[in-house]
C-alpha cells in the first residue's frame, strides 16, 4: 500500500472515530433532557419534587404529560429559569436532580447553599451569612418544611432572590466559606426559622415572629 493511500485511511479512521464521538457526545446531551413524551424515575422524581413543592397536583406516576410540562413551566417561571416546560440540565439542577449519581449532594448542597447565602446577604457580616445558611438547615430538619436544602431553597414563595433574580448572580466567596461552615454546624442564628429585613419586610406576619437575634441587617426569629 503506498504511503499516501495509508494517510488516506489514517485520515478516514480519524474522522470516523471523530463522528463516533459526536454521537455519542450529543445522545449524552439529550439523555439529560426530559420533556413531553419522557418516561422513567427521573421523571417520577421531577413530578414528586414539583408537587411537594406545590407546583403540581398531577399524579406522580412516571410519564412527562401535559401536567407536568405545565408545571414546569411554573417552577420555571417562579425560578427566572427559561421558560419551555424541559427538564434541561439547568432546571434539574434548580429542582435537585442529579441524574447521573447520588454521590456527589455534598459538593451539590455546599453550591445551592452558597448561591442562596450570596443572594439573600451580599453585604452582609460573615456571622450573618452563615446565619443565613443555618435557617435553611433549620428548616431542612423542621417537619413543618421540605425534607432537603433544594427543596426548602426552591420552595415556592420562600425566599424573594429567586423571584428578582439575584439566585443567579455571581456568588461571592465568603458565600462558600459561609455554606460550609453552616453545614459542619455552625448557628450564630441560635436555631432560627425565618429572618428578615426590617427596613424591606412588607408582611405583617413576620414581624409576629419571636425574635431570637439581630445580625447586621437581619432579624432572625422562631
Amino acid at each position: 500500500m503506498s504511503r499516501a493511500r495509508k494517510k488516506l485511511c489514517l485520515s478516514l479512521a480519524v474522522l470516523f472515530a471523530i463522528n463516533i464521538l459526536f454521537i455519542v457526545l450529543a445522545q449524552n446531551a439529550q439523555a439529560v433532557t426530559y420533556q413531553k413524551g419522557s418516561t422513567g424515575s427521573v421523571v417520577t422524581t421531577i413530578q414528586d419534587k414539583l408537587s411537594r413543592w406545590g407546583y403540581y397536583s398531577g399524579k406522580v406516576d412516571g410519564v412527562y404529560g401535559s401536567k407536568t410540562v405545565e408545571a414546569v413551566k411554573y417552577f420555571q417561571r417562579k425560578n427566572g429559569l427559561a421558560v419551555d416546560g424541559k427538564c434541561g440540565p439547568k432546571t434539574l439542577a434548580a429542582l435537585g436532580v442529579n441524574v447521573n449519581t447520588t454521590n456527589q449532594s455534598t459538593s451539590g448542597d455546599v453550591d445551592l447553599l452558597a448561591r442562596l447565602i450570596s443572594a439573600e446577604a451580599r453585604g452582609e457580616p460573615y456571622t450573618g451569612q452563615v446565619a443565613v445558611g443555618a435557617v435553611v438547615l433549620n428548616r431542612v430538619k423542621s417537619p413543618a418544611f421540605p425534607s432537603s436544602i433544594s427543596g426548602v431553597i426552591y420552595q415556592s414563595g420562600a425566599f424573594s432572590c429567586l423571584q428578582d433574580g439575584q439566585f443567579w448572580k455571581p456568588v461571592a466567596d465568603s458565600a462558600y466559606r459561609a455554606a460550609r461552615d453552616a453545614l459542619n454546624g455552625s448557628d450564630p442564628s441560635g436555631g432560627a426559622l425565618y429572618y428578615f429585613n426590617p427596613a424591606t419586610a412588607t408582611s405583617k406576619w413576620i414581624w409576629s415572629r419571636p425574635l431570637i437575634t439581630v445580625i447586621g441587617k437581619h432579624r432572625f426569629c422562631a
